[in-house]
């Protein structure tokens, strides 16, 4: 695979993309950004073949997470699985029901986290589905949707990114005052990647495409997760991707791994650091965040997982090596 052009690093160091907000009446929009798609991953037949075959990969993790200025203690389960997607509805297309001109491939990530602060859980769901096709004007591999949620005893917010032909559309709902409904656009160029993203990127499934031992730069929107958590407007920018040129090897609950490394740093200092598994299916088996937060895998299993929800499902768990939830859990 060939490495996209690189930026000057200069540029990297210096340049903040602005973030253009659009209100919902009559503004008249700002010119669009015209820089071009990079080329994406081969979503070749190998791929398909393995991501193809009606499964899910589940994979669960050891999480330490900050929140309130202290390390939190948790679960992570990390979903894999590829869908076709509606993009009048920018939901799972049910078969039958859209045309075909209407519909496209998407990997699915959804990142679940469960922790404790106190005495009240924090449950919180992030989905990012990235186009395995051109889409809207952007090439395969880049992001075509992005959802965020959060429930605990105070309330809840849920708030999603659209990405449109030169936009993206924002849209949130929160119980803080301030915040309650918001509704925006802001110009994404279409080489953008989103961080909430990078776990499928750090695997070599969505753009930008970075060699072994090689570095790219390209523009990166804020997570929405990050955003909601620590109450920031969201904001592009451009980060630094890279790609170790060895493997070394990492001990993790889950067993030991030849494990190559992929890091993103981010305009505002924060760097994400994924550690690979080296042999396909190149699971994710350890990451880490410069703002605290780390991961480690516990175990993994490819499930048709939404036909497990009878009694009797929560056997699966053990090979996720989790156990069922006790009674009497928040």
């Amino acid at each position: 695979m060939t490495p996209p052009n690189r930026p000057h690093r200069a540029v990297f160091r210096t340049a903040m993309l602005s973030l253009l907000l659009l209100t919902t009446g009559c503004a008249k929009p700002p010119a669009p950004v015209t820089a071009a798609h990079e080329p994406g991953p081969a979503y070749d037949d190998a791929f398909w073949a393995h991501w193809g075959d009606g499964r899910g990969e589940l994979s669960a993790y050891d999480l330490v997470t900050p929140r309130y200025g202290a390390p939190r203690r948790g679960t992570a389960v990390v979903i894999f699985v590829t869908e076709t997607f509606s993009n009048a509805a920018r939901v799972k297309a049910d078969p039958g029901r859209h045309p075909k001109r209407d519909e496209f491939p998407v990997m699915k990530l959804n990142l679940i986290e469960d922790f404790a602060t106190g005495i009240y859980d924090y449950h919180l769901l992030t989905s990012a589905f990235v186009s395995l096709a051109p889409v809207n004007s952007r090439g395969a591999g880049a992001p075509t949707k992005l959802s965020f949620s959060a429930q605990e005893w105070c309330g809840h917010t849920y708030a999603q990114l659209l990405f449109d032909h030169r936009y993206a559309r924002y849209t949130g709902h929160s119980y803080f005052d301030g915040e309650a409904d918001s509704s925006s656009a802001f110009i994404v160029p279409a080489n953008a990647q989103a961080e909430d993203a990078l776990m499928i990127w750090a695997r070599g499934l969505a753009a930008p495409v970075v060699a072994a031992g090689d570095s790219a730069e390209a523009p990166v929107t804020g997570s929405l997760r990050i955003a909601r958590l620590t109450h920031q407007p969201l904001a592009i920018a451009l980060a630094r991707f890279r790609r170790s040129s060895t493997a070394e090897r990492v001990t993790v609950p889950a067993g030991t791994f030849e494990a190559d490394v992929a890091g993103v740093t981010l305009a505002d200092g924060r760097a994400w650091t994924f550690w690979v598994e080296h042999a396909a299916p190149h699971r994710i088996v350890r990451w880490s965040c410069s703002d605290g937060e780390h991961a480690e895998l516990l175990g993994s299993d490819r499930l048709a997982y939404w036909e497990m929800n009878a009694p009797g499902g929560e056997a699966g768990l053990a090979k996720l090596g989790l156990t069922p939830r006790p009674p009497r859990t928040p």
